[in-house]
């Protein structure tokens, strides 16, 4: 297996102010929670499976008509403003060699044909664990031109999370693709969520003169019990930090283990139409049928390699990261793209059991995400999360984030 050369380590570059660009566009500041993804060197990995075989060229010419004429940060490098004491870092525009994006590995054909599902999954987690380049632009595409069980070819696009998150990412490339059959015409998109706001948005109020006074009942008490649920979610913080952690199981890092030790990480295709029939049956929405698949697989799992009798429920938490963004209709994403990250966390429960009617786990996860719903948690993570890093830097933030995730484990 080939690929391209990276870097080992960051390329610390510093530009002064004499050596900007006269055209302040070139020049964009980068976001306190882009600057996050930095220090942890976060990379989002994205397999799209294709019908046909690769067609390099066309390729080519739609990521240089579309991702580097319409979205700058995909032609712009991180650099560090020497002009202030802390050397905040910055978007700074420079010229693309597309070759040095474009990797098509040499993988061993023995391996490929006897079974390219392994093969694919293999060069994808080789991937994970490769620095990129900070000489260049933080993305990379790799054509993968064999068939596989699931596609005729496989395309991954690899990209450093500050670019940013998985929002924005998912629109850009739905804005950069054409129909094969009529390349003026862009993708359709589904009809408009039901919900448009923030998460925690709560229901407008009922008019005073509709005489409606249990409506009225209605709209405080979800303001009263969003006060509340925001109160216990941030003790709940609180006390994490300070003293409570969950038990012990397989799935904890266990003692002496540097927290960024290797991972090899798999995937599992489902079908979409399931997850639907899913979520339309149980009324719920899809991350709610996704978290209780996740919660079922990870309980027989444990179940099943710990050898652990005990039926009992134990309790885990996971930090869900969560977009901030108001939800849209998205159907101005053709001409409307918002690149970077907009990302918050929440803590949810995480229970380890099994349960003899397999919906359960969609119900439980449908319990909990309702729940959360009903709290300012994630935008109380955000704001103070924003807060450490423009005051204190995103080394003070980093080491309070290692020290939660190691605290609560």
């Amino acid at each position: 297996m080939s690929a391209a050369t990276h870097s080992s380590r960051p390329l610390s570059v510093r530009v002064s102010r004499e050596k900007e660009c006269a055209d302040n566009s070139m020049v964009e500041p980068m976001s306190p929670t882009g600057r996050v993804m930095e220090e942890l060197g976060v990379c989002i990995v994205v397999v799209i499976g294709l019908g046909t075989p690769v067609n390099l060229p066309v390729f080519r010419a739609g990521i240089e008509t579309e991702l580097l004429t319409r979205f700058p940060r995909f032609r712009s490098i991180q650099v560090m403003d020497e002009s202030t004491n802390n050397g905040k870092p910055r978007w700074v525009q420079t010229p693309v060699n597309m070759d040095d994006h474009i990797v098509v590995p040499r993988l061993d054909p023995e391996a490929v044909a006897s079974d390219p599902e392994k093969a694919v999954e293999d060069y994808v987690a080789s991937l994970s664990l490769l620095p990129m380049d900070r000489r260049r632009p933080l993305w990379e595409l790799h054509f993968l031109d064999f068939p596989s069980s699931e596609a005729a070819s496989t395309v991954v696009l690899r990209l450093h999370h500050s670019i940013g998150d998985g929002t924005s990412i998912t629109t850009l490339l739905m804005a950069s693709s054409r129909s094969t059959a009529d390349p003026a015409r862009v993708p359709a998109m589904p009809p408009p969520p039901k919900r448009t706001g923030a998460i925690y948005q709560r229901e407008p109020r009922p008019p005073l003169s509709s005489g409606d006074y249990l409506a009225l009942l209605a709209w405080f008490w979800s303001y009263v019990v969003l006060a509340w649920h925001t109160l216990v979610d941030v003790a709940m913080i609180v006390a994490t930090i300070l003293f409570l952690s969950d038990p012990r199981t397989l799935f904890t890092r266990a003692d002496g283990v540097e927290p960024r030790a290797r991972k090899r990480f798999v995937h599992r295709s489902l079908s979409f139409d399931d997850v639907k029939l899913i979520k339309t049956a149980m009324n719920c929405t899809i991350n709610d049928v996704l978290a209780g698949v996740t919660s079922a697989a990870l309980s027989q799992y444990y179940f099943k390699k710990s050898g652990d009798t005990n039926m009992k429920r134990i309790c885990l938490r996971s930090l869900v990261l969560v977009d901030a963004r108001p939800v849209s209709t998205r159907q101005t994403y053709v001409t409307r793209v918002e690149t970077g990250n907009r990302l918050s966390s929440l803590i949810c429960p995480f229970n380890i059991a099994l349960q003899d009617d397999p919906l359960e786990y969609v119900r439980e996860a449908k319990r909990f995400m309702h729940r959360k719903k009903s709290s300012l948690e994630v935008l109380f993570t955000r704001v103070v999360g924003e807060f450490l890093v423009k005051k204190f830097g995103v080394k003070v933030y980093f080491l309070l984030l290692l020290y939660f995730i190691t605290s609560s484990q």
